[in-house]
C-alpha cells in the first residue's frame, strides 16, 4: 500500500515580476511553472530562476501557496 503522506509534491512556481506589476494594474499574465519537490529534503519554499514568458527574461521565481 502506498502511504497517505506522500514525500513528493507538486508545487507550483509564480514569478515575482508579473506579481508586483498585477498588483499596479499593468500585467498582461501571470507565469506559472509546476514542478515536484521532495517534502524531507527541502522543507522550506523554493526559489529558482526561470523564464518568464510575459516579462520575456529570466526572473525569481518562487513557490506559491495552495
Amino acid at each position: 500500500m502506498a502511504n497517505t503522506k506522500d514525500a513528493r509534491v507538486t508545487i507550483a512556481l509564480e514569478c515575482t515580476s508579473c506579481i508586483q506589476r498585477k498588483t499596479s494594474g499593468k500585467s498582461a499574465g501571470l507565469c506559472r511553472y509546476t514542478t515536484r519537490k521532495n517534502r524531507r529534503n527541502t522543507p522550506a519554499r523554493l526559489e529558482l530562476e526561470k523564464y518568464c514568458f510575459h516579462c520575456h527574461k529570466h526572473t525569481l521565481h518562487k513557490e506559491s501557496k495552495k
